[in-house]
């Protein structure tokens, strides 16, 4: 056994023995995924000024832009993840992000309002794809000792992409002058070529070294990648422990959404910052949580006590949030901006997406994390259009950002009565 892990991998039934060092690769891949889903999504905020011009919109209108996007990536979560569990992971992912790439570009092309919201909607199809699938083909594919640290640099990529969206928006068009369709052109390219790179480079049904010797031992009976059982979505929400980590997804995810669709313009309008600045202090906030997410989740690796956490990183950025709007001192603001990167969103979802993984049947994994991620997602549709809404009745986007902080409170509320030591069995 020792011998085979530094071999060609071997296919017993399917399924494939990978060596100690595929999960490396898999997190590399699945980063790189998250870097462009994320430029891809922020690009769109830093010009969403030079897009209400071009085409006449209130807040409101503009903050539709977003929520569409975000309606067909959360109502797809479901069925992707179904389709993955079924027919295989990689092909989903592979196909979805092709997809989105070409919609993506055609997003820079069309010159009218209409066919732009249309595009922005097919992106969000393509999109849909990759959040399940991905995450069950990285935790099959992670040792167990490092599942939460291996999703965090994972979900790296997602702050290494928010930055580099908002810094190519704000550099090509704020300050160089740029058409606003610039970056979506741009940003098609590297998206196709990635897609590609799933399909030749991904495995399906891994075998860990740690798993290999069970898996030999039932191998003459069984597909070692199919000893568990798959289970009805129905299933899936009748279980207590997934049902209240995704109202916590949903809270978080508030939150997230409205710092990272109205922060740019917010920071533009109401606080006089121009230019690249804009994308740089907007930055603040991706840059911040990849330290905080790998030291948390290193921690929670060690300890696995989900809900300390939870109660840790929840309050500090609920107060976090809070400041963004209140304060008017630009030192302060940095500040708040920094806490909520270290203890938001992309801090809090790999010990999430672990505690989810730890509860959820190992045979429709893919549809139970796609599940989370669809509640979870459901609050990028709500977020942004309602805070454009709260904008142009109240004049100011403060409320907005307090709304989202309020319900950050909710959510931790709720994550309470979750039974930690309790994981529920699957009839």
């Amino acid at each position: 056994m020792e011998q085979l892990t530094k071999t060609k991998p071997r296919v017993v039934n399917g399924a494939t023995y990978v060596s100690d060092k595929y999960w490396w690769k898999t997190v590399a891949l699945f980063f790189f995924g998250w870097v462009l889903m994320y430029a891809d999504r922020t690009i769109l905020n830093p010009i969403m000024p030079q897009i209400a011009k071009e085409f006449d919109l209130s807040n409101a209108q503009l903050g539709l832009v977003s929520s569409v996007f975000f309606l067909t990536y959360a109502i797809t979560q479901i069925p992707f993840g179904v389709i993955g569990d079924k027919y295989g992971r990689k092909m989903v992912i592979a196909i979805g992000f092709v997809f989105m790439g070409i919609a993506t570009l055609f997003s820079g092309i069309v010159s009218g309002f209409g066919m732009f919201m249309i595009f922005r909607a097919l992106t969000g199809v393509g999109q849909g794809s990759y959040y399940g699938p991905q995450y069950a083909l990285s935790t099959e594919a992670i040792p167990t000792k490092n599942l939460t640290l291996g999703n965090a640099i994972i979900n790296s990529g997602m702050a290494l992409g928010t930055s580099a969206g908002f810094l190519i928006s704000s550099k090509l068009v704020l300050e160089n002058g740029e058409h606003w369709t610039l970056p979506f052109k741009i940003m098609a390219i590297p998206t196709v070529i990635v897609g590609l790179l799933f399909f030749f480079l991904l495995k399906e049904k891994v075998v860990r070294p740690e798993d290999q010797k069970a898996a030999d031992d039932t191998a003459g009976d069984n597909d070692p990648a199919e000893v568990v059982k798959k289970v009805s979505l129905g299933a899936i929400f009748r279980n207590r422990n997934l049902v209240l980590t995704f109202v916590l997804c949903f809270t978080s995810l508030y939150g997230f959404f409205v710092v990272l669709t109205w922060l740019p313009q917010f920071l533009q309008v109401e606080r006089g910052f121009e230019g690249t600045s804009v994308g740089f202090i907007s930055s603040l906030v991706p840059w911040a949580s990849i330290p905080g997410a790998l030291l948390f989740a290193r921690l929670s690796d060690k300890y696995k006590r989900t809900k300390i956490f939870v109660y840790t990183l929840v309050p500090v950025a609920m107060v976090s949030i809070f400041a963004i709007a209140f304060v008017e001192n630009r030192t302060l603001l940095i500040v708040a901006l920094i806490a909520y990167g270290l203890t938001g969103k992309l801090a809090l979802d790999p010990i999430l997406v672990a505690f989810v993984a730890k509860n959820a049947p190992k045979g429709s994994l893919s549809t139970a994390l796609s599940a989370y991620n669809f509640i979870g997602m459901s609050s990028s549709i709500i977020a942004p259009f309602l805070t454009g809404w709260i904008t142009d009745q109240f004049g100011s986007m403060q409320l907005g950002f307090y709304l989202a902080a309020a319900l950050l409170v909710i959510g931790m509320i709720v994550f309470s009565f979750v039974k930690e030591d309790e994981v529920a069995a699957f009839n």
